[in-house]
């Protein structure tokens, strides 16, 4: 390998570096794009995310209020039902 080479080599090895190094300061996030499907299924998370916080919800009211056992079975139904 002749000195030029060499130095061309060098050159290109640093340059490979600056880059993967700013690409890690960066997070790794640099160039990185959200195709369809991605969207798509982040949005179906959403939503799922929004359903199961509304039962939650209604778990809590349901553990906290004082009513009767009866009303208990009814909204447990109920929620069985959305499931359907």
């Amino acid at each position: 390998m002749n000195p030029f080479e060499m130095v061309v080599l060098i050159v290109a090895i640093v340059m490979i570096g600056n880059v993967v190094r700013a690409r890690y300061a960066a997070g790794g996030k640099a160039g990185i794009r959200l195709d369809a499907d991605s969207r798509a299924e982040k949005e179906r998370m959403r939503e799922e995310i929004a359903l199961l916080k509304d039962r939650v919800a209604v778990l809590e009211r349901l553990v906290t209020e004082d009513e009767a056992p009866r009303a208990l079975n009814r909204e447990i139904e109920k929620l069985r039902s959305r499931d359907a």
